[in-house]
C-alpha cells in the first residue's frame, strides 16, 4: 500500500508584481474527501473533506465527539482500506474502524454527517438539549488562569503551525496546559476536522478528559467546535476570532470560558469571566 497523500500539494501560480507577471511554483493545503467507515455494520458513517494527516486520529475523535464511542476499548481496529477493487490512492482516503461486538452503536445522530465540508457545523436549541440528554452537565471552576497565559497562546499556536507556513490555508487546534505551555496541535482545512484529530489523539493515547487544559483554534469558534470540547471537558476555548451567538450560548450553559479576538494583549470575553485572573477588572454601564 502507498504512503498516504501529502499534507500539501505543489502548484506552478502566476503572481502579479507591479503590473508584471512572475511565474513561480507554490505550496497548496491537500484538500481530499475522508470516507469513515465502520466494519460492523457495514456502513459509512461520514465523508469530510479533510487535509491529509493524523486520519485515524480525525476518525477516532469524530466517533467519541458525537458519542458513539466513549472509551479507548470501544476500538478494537483503525484501518485504511485493503479492498483490492478500489484504487490504490484512494484508499488512502477510506478509514475503516471496527468497533467490539457488543457495542451496539446509535447511528441516527450521524446522518446530518453522510456528507459534510470542512466548514459543516450545526446548530439549534435541540442539539444543546442533546448535550444534557446525553450526561453532559456544565465545566466546574477550579482555578483562575493569568491574562499573560492567555496572551501568550497565538504566538505559539502559530509558531508551531509546520504546514500552515508552507501552504497558508490551514486551521489548527492546540492543546494547552493551563500554563501555557503546547503539549500538542493539529492542522486541517477545517476547523472541526483539526480538533476532531486533536481529540482523537488524546483519546486514543487514553489522557481525555481534559479538565485542566486549553484549546485553542484558529479563525472563529462556532457552535459545533464548543459541542465537541464539552464532551471532552475542555474547561477554556480561545479563538483568533469571533464566535458564533450560537458557541455563546451553549458555552454559558455549559460553564466554559469562552474567548475570542484574542491577538496580542487584548481579547474579549464571552463567557466563564471568573477562570481569567486580571489586575483590574473595570466595568462600564
Amino acid at each position: 500500500m502507498k504512503n498516504s497523500p501529502s499534507s500539501k500539494t505543489k502548484a506552478q501560480i502566476w503572481v502579479v508584481d507591479n503590473h508584471n507577471f512572475v511565474t513561480r511554483s507554490d505550496q497548496l493545503a491537500t484538500e481530499e474527501p475522508l470516507e469513515i467507515r465502520l466494519t460492523f455494520p457495514k456502513q459509512t458513517i461520514a465523508v469530510t473533506m479533510r487535509t491529509p494527516g493524523a486520519d485515524f486520529d480525525l476518525a477516532a475523535g469524530f466517533l467519541y465527539s458525537e458519542g458513539i464511542i466513549k472509551n479507548r476499548e470501544d476500538i478494537e481496529k483503525i484501518s485504511y482500506c485493503i479492498d483490492p477493487e478500489i484504487d490504490g490512492e484512494q484508499r488512502q482516503n477510506i478509514v475503516n474502524i471496527t468497533l467490539k461486538s457488543e457495542l451496539n452503536p446509535n447511528l441516527k445522530t450521524l446522518e446530518r454527517h453522510f456528507f459534510t465540508t470542512s466548514a459543516c457545523g450545526i446548530c439549534g436549541k435541540a442539539s444543546i438539549e442533546s448535550l444534557h440528554i446525553k450526561g453532559f452537565s456544565a465545566i466546574p471552576l477550579k482555578s483562575e488562569v493569568p491574562a499573560e497565559v492567555i496572551y501568550s497562546l497565538p504566538e505559539k499556536l502559530s509558531n508551531a503551525q509546520r504546514v500552515f507556513k508552507s501552504t497558508g490555508g490551514l486551521h489548527a487546534a492546540a492543546l494547552f496546559d493551563t500554563q501555557g505551555e503546547l503539549l500538542k496541535l493539529r492542522e486541517d482545512v477545517g476547523r472541526h476536522n483539526a480538533l476532531d484529530k486533536l481529540i482523537g489523539s488524546e483519546f486514543l493515547a487514553g489522557i481525555l478528559p481534559l479538565n485542566n487544559h486549553i484549546v485553542m483554534v484558529s479563525g472563529r469558534s462556532s457552535f459545533e467546535i464548543i459541542q465537541k470540547c464539552i464532551t471532552v471537558g475542555v474547561p477554556i476555548v480561545c479563538a483568533v476570532s469571533a464566535p458564533s451567538s450560537l458557541a455563546v450560548e451553549i458555552a454559558r450553559e455549559f460553564n466554559i470560558t469562552l474567548i475570542g479576538f484574542l491577538r496580542g494583549k487584548k481579547f474579549n470575553i464571552y463567557s466563564g469571566v471568573e477562570r481569567i485572573k486580571v489586575g483590574q477588572k473595570i466595568e462600564y454601564t
